[in-house]
């Protein structure tokens, strides 16, 4: 039998949305107060407990790393079956995983429409080298800023990634790279925090974190408690582009590390390459760099700079840097440009990028190359980019309606 509905009333379109079986509420991304009151609010833990349940909670989510209630063992088997039923912890669909000949890792993640029209998808990089591994997250589906080299600026902005869906990208990772504790290693047993595959994260993917400050914030906030997931602020980058009025706050409400992707020594150039610079000029930027809390020689800012042939990558350009950035404690990263589809700049000569790194050492400033990591499956810095977009009104009603009569899913 065929099923239609009028769609043409609020009170239908209301009396459908009440059919659809609501999503269940992540506990992944809450601070331990809100873990403590939602667990109330839902009915299931009284209000005497909330604290403590609360605590074991945060301690399989971010010590164990358990993706389902099922496997909390010191949980009553009744009480595992309610928070089932309200809440859950499960990890985003993983829609590809692909791996680089160099050993780079990249996700492509799906997460649920909020808004967005349909479900959204972002890429996540991990980046083992020696000593180390990097995890490079995604802050947002798409991005506003348009830098002309960057290929994730050739996407529109689809929607902010809330504090859950950044720190997913952190909490699969480690699932897929044997990161988290042995399931049968008892509980309360010391986990060393090094050794590691995850040791260090750079707010380095998709998207502007500081035009998500909150959710970034409350991830990166969650990600260093020693408590749990326990990674050092130290170890903790976070890039912006320069949204100078959120950079003073990033240093004294985080406390992680700042880059800053600059990529011109004046305004002019860097207007084109970063227009962003266009409301936010060197001036200020470099202002907000030097009033950065905790700034030392301990707590350098790093300088980001893509190597663009005849663009950027002159002597004249390299002791412009050294002018703009003279008095900050600070590491220029030299980014060696990686091409995508449809791009018009091209990388310069490995020669003339070392005279540039040697004319930076020779003034006083670190300035390691980067080495380019994961280009064949386009991960590298500047490659990354989702098939998401933000769909037309009409269509978004039109897929609301199907999934609220049962013929479609997200």
């Amino acid at each position: 039998m065929t099923l239609s509905f009028d769609l043409t009333t609020e009170g239908a379109r209301d009396a459908l949305r009440a059919r659809a079986a609501p999503e269940k509420p992540s506990l992944i991304g809450l601070t331990r107060a809100e873990l403590a009151e939602a667990l109330v609010a839902s009915g299931i833990v009284p209000e005497r407990q909330a604290k403590m349940r609360a605590q074991q909670l945060w301690h399989w989510m971010y010590v164990r790393g358990v993706s389902d209630f099922a496997g909390m063992f010191n949980i009553s088997k009744d009480l595992r079956a309610e928070l089932d039923k309200h809440f859950t912890v499960a990890r985003p669909e993983i829609v590809e995983e692909q791996i680089s000949s160099d050993g780079t890792r990249k996700w492509l993640f799906r997460f649920p429409p909020r808004g967005a029209g349909r479900p959204v998808e972002i890429e996540t990089v991990y980046i083992p080298e020696e000593g180390r591994g990097t995890l490079c997250i995604s802050s947002q589906v798409g991005c506003t800023l348009t830098c002309s080299f960057c290929h994730t600026g050739t996407q529109k902005l689809v929607r902010n990634l809330t504090a859950e869906e950044i720190l997913a990208q952190l909490l699969t990772a480690r699932d897929r790279l044997g990161d988290f504790p042995d399931r049968d290693t008892p509980d309360g047993a010391i986990v060393p925090a090094e050794g590691r595959k995850v040791s260090n994260i750079v707010m380095m993917g998709m998207g502007e974190p500081l035009y998500n400050f909150e959710a970034v914030k409350k991830a990166l906030l969650i990600a260093s408690d020693g408590d749990g997931l326990s990674l050092s602020k130290r170890r903790i980058t976070l890039s912006t582009s320069g949204v100078v009025p959120e950079i003073f706050r990033t240093g004294e409400e985080i406390g992680v590390m700042l880059a800053i992707s600059l990529h011109a020594t004046n305004d002019d150039l860097r207007d084109l390459l970063v227009p962003i610079n266009k409301k936010y000029p060197l001036k200020e930027l470099i202002a907000a760099c030097r009033a950065y809390p905790g700034l030392s020689n301990a707590k350098r800012i790093t300088f980001e700079y893509v190597m663009l042939k005849d663009v950027n990558d002159s002597i004249e350009d390299a002791k412009g840097l050294i002018k703009l950035l003279k008095g900050i404690p600070a590491k220029i990263n030299l980014i060696p440009f990686n091409p995508w589809p449809g791009t018009n700049y091209q990388c310069s000569d490995w020669e003339t990028i070392e005279k540039f790194a040697d004319y930076i050492n020779n003034a006083g400033y670190a300035s390691p190359i980067r080495t380019p990591r994961g280009r064949d499956i386009l991960a590298a810095c500047g490659q990354l980019k989702s098939e998401s977009e933000r769909m037309r009104k009409v269509d978004r009603l039109a897929l609301e309606a199907m999934m609220i009569a049962g013929h479609g899913e997200a």
